[in-house]
């Protein structure tokens, strides 16, 4: 069962019953906007049904949350491949239920050491072109997190993990309406490698029809047996350092055998009791933290939920904290964020202090905005033992940069795009050398002492909204965690607009509107996944519930 996107379809609950160890289990999968999806001994929920069915194999071959998540993000590259892959970076946030701890796992890996970063300015002929390119691509995060996250927390063995994505993709799947209208409007600017197996009889794949990738199933296959070396340091890395020297990119198999991925602490807030945690610097999520404490200072209930008032003083905060991100992102090793002011109940009341109740303020950039896109996905996984996964991976553009090395059925992402390239030099730059900065917001939050939910979406750079706002359903107006994601969300973009799902009503746009927004009707903003977790009476895992965004085509699911 499935949602197909930018469409609310009413499909029905249904039932399953799954023996387990000789226990007898019902799961209910996610079906409606307000139904989630339960079950007793673990939860997924991802972008496509196949992904998440190979992370409840993992789940029920006796993996934890760790092993289902590198099987969860290998399929999801087969099957959603315009959205994430072994040629992408990302943002994953754990909780390890043994150590009792919130951890960051940076993925997003480190801007090429031989770049330029002013052929993405003008007077550079073809600037604009240079962002979408060969000459965009980054080093490759991905794999490197998966592996250091099965080593660290793993309990099946390595190319086990990887047996439903290389079938998936060696044997074929048929192609979804989502994935055949992706394939359709990037085709024409595919390379001829790709061309050959995305499309049948020089035309694209429709929908319905299977898609065959036999070069990424090598790919795969060599990652299963051989880890992370295969792909960094091994003929793929020279299959990609070929490319990137024939297409003029910066990427070199140096920047390959360099890569590793990074633990880090991450930052946390307390908001009305619970405690929110997400990725810290390098990522830019923190703005998502300043967003809650803004609006600690309001009482979210009695303004209403998604009334003008409600979405108003959102707004203002919204806007706020997107300035924050551009003038204060960066990489921690050379000028961190001043967290500790940006995150402080002084700092919150100082600025809620200056909303005004009655009218809204023009936005006044520190430096022009990147432009962002939202061809990234997003994956939840929690198991019997209390472990949680929330991950955020992308390409960046859909496909990436359409550059696919040859033989390796893998495209290489476009992260430099999402630079902020003006003024030159600024926190937000492409800086050679450095790490890439990641605008994803994975977030767990911890009720009671224990991981209570875990959430993300896509969404470029209205991420860091939208999920606030899905904390403040579940939290302020008491949602189960279908509810919270399915809820129609507002975002500012830039350079002063706030968009606005359509399914807000008109009288409400229109009041916003009267109060000064510069209001633009959307369709969604969100491809949400989400879970939430209920204990016993001695703090086991007793229920699961999963969420799954009805604007997507992905499917929550249990045993």
């Amino acid at each position: 069962m499935s949602k197909r996107k930018g469409m609310i379809l009413p499909l029905v609950a249904a039932a399953m019953i799954i023996c387990c160890g000789g226990e007898r289990e019902v799961t209910v999968i996610a079906g409606t906007e307000t139904t989630p999806a339960q079950a007793g001994r673990g939860m997924v929920s991802s972008a496509h049904p196949l992904a998440t069915r190979a992370g409840i194999e993992i789940l029920k071959a006796g993996g934890n949350a760790f092993d289902a998540a590198v099987a969860v993000a290998a399929a999801l590259n087969v099957v959603e491949p315009m959205m994430s892959g072994v040629g992408g970076y990302g943002t994953i946030l754990v909780y390890d239920a043994k150590g009792r701890k919130v951890r960051f796992l940076d993925s997003s890996g480190r801007v090429p050491a031989a770049l330029n970063s002013d052929v993405f300015r003008a007077p550079t002929p073809g600037y604009e072109e240079n962002r979408r390119g060969p000459k965009a691509v980054s080093t490759p995060g991905n794999v490197n997190a998966w592996e250091a996250m099965s080593k660290e927390y793993g309990k099946l063995e390595w190319p086990r993990l990887f047996d439903s994505a290389i079938r998936l993709a060696g044997e074929g799947f048929t192609v979804s309406e989502g994935l055949a209208g992706a394939i359709r409007s990037a085709f024409d600017g595919f390379p001829e490698r790709a061309k050959a197996f995305y499309g049948k009889n020089g035309a694209p794949l429709n929908a319905g029809d299977p898609l065959i990738q036999k070069d990424l199933a090598a790919t795969l296959s060599a990652i299963a047996e051989g880890g992370a070396r295969a792909f960094y340091q091994e003929e793929i890395a020279a299959s990609v350092d070929r490319e990137m020297q024939s297409s003029g990119g910066f990427l070199s198999k140096a920047d390959l055998a360099a890569d590793k991925a990074e633990w880090w602490e991450p930052v946390h807030i307390n908001y009305r009791d619970h405690d929110v945690y997400t990725a810290s610097p390098p990522a830019t999520a923190f703005p998502s933290l300043i967003r809650l404490g803004l609006m600690s200072r309001f009482d979210a209930q009695k303004l209403g939920h998604n009334s003008t008032a409600y979405l108003h003083v959102f707004a203002e905060v919204t806007k706020h904290a997107f300035w924050c991100r551009l003038a204060y992102a960066g990489d921690p090793g050379v000028k961190p964020p001043p967290l500790e002011r940006l995150l402080s109940e002084a700092y919150w009341k100082e600025e809620a202090a200056k909303i005004d109740l009655d009218k809204t303020r023009p936005f006044s950039p520190p430096g022009l905005p990147p432009a962002e896109d939202s061809h990234t996905t997003h994956f939840v996984v929690a198991d019997r033992w209390g472990n949680l996964v929330s991950a955020t991976q992308t390409l960046g553009n859909a496909f990436g940069s359409r550059i696919m090395p040859e033989g390796t059925g893998v495209w290489l992402n476009n992260s430099l795009a999402y630079c902020t390239f003006e003024p030159k030099g600024n926190p937000m730059d492409a800086h050679a050398g450095r790490r890439k900065l990641s605008g994803d917001c994975p977030t767990i939050i911890i009720k009671n002492g224990k991981p209570w939910a875990a959430l993300g979406t896509p969404g470029g750079h209205t991420i860091g909204q939208t999920v606030p706002q899905m904390v403040l359903n579940l939290i302020d107006f008491g949602m189960n965690i279908q509810e919270a994601l399915a809820a129609p969300f507002i975002s500012f973009a830039e350079p002063d607009f706030l968009m606005v799902e359509r399914r807000i009503p008109q009288s409400v746009r229109d009041e916003l509107a009267a109060l000064g927004h510069n209001v633009r009707a959307v369709g969604g903003l969100t491809n949400a996944h989400g879970v939430t977790i209920e204990y016993d009476e001695e703090g086991r895992p007793l229920r699961f519930y999963g969420g799954t965004d009805p604007r997507g085509e992905g499917l929550a699911s249990g045993y």
